[in-house]
């Protein structure tokens, strides 16, 4: 019983099998990508107002 073994935990990982010694990692539940859209709070764009120009200087002349 070792490494050769594939009842064995460690036989499952030389080998690079799944089973019951030694089940598969559970995965985290990700949302796609099109219920995350859905889901993200919308975003309203705001024009920004135009800045006032500087006034001209007067030049003694």
């Amino acid at each position: 019983m070792g490494r050769g073994d594939q009842r064995t935990k460690k036989g499952k990982i030389t080998a690079g099998t799944y089973g019951v010694s030694r089940p598969r990692p559970v995965a985290k539940a990700t949302p796609s990508k099109a219920e995350a859209k859905a889901a993200a709070p919308k975003t309203v764009k705001v024009k920004a107002e135009p800045k006032a120009k500087a006034k001209a200087k007067k030049t003694k002349d």
